[in-house]
């Protein structure tokens, strides 16, 4: 099965929220996009639930090896933004 181009999930803001390159941090329930091109280049942005507008998360473009990690990278950085507060 090929590897996906573009995955999402839905997320809470960690505790200071999440910086982005276009309006700075955003916070509460959130949604993660990760696209990955045929050349491994991982573009990653997030967006309030639901919501039009995305933002980019610039620190975080990588190129990856291997395409096919391009699920385990994107369920990585779920797992380091999903931090809800307790």
């Amino acid at each position: 099965m090929p590897n996906p181009p573009e995955l999402l999930s839905p997320f809470s803001a960690p505790p200071g929220g999440v910086m982005t390159d276009e309006v700075g941090v955003i916070t509460g329930e959130l949604e993660l996009r990760t696209e990955c091109d045929e050349h491994g280049r991982v573009f990653v942005w997030v967006r309030y639930a639901e919501a039009d507008e995305w933002y980019r998360l610039g620190a975080c473009e990588v190129t990856l090896h291997d395409i096919r990690d391009h699920e385990v990278l994107h369920r990585a950085l779920l797992g380091a933004l999903h931090r809800p507060q307790g």
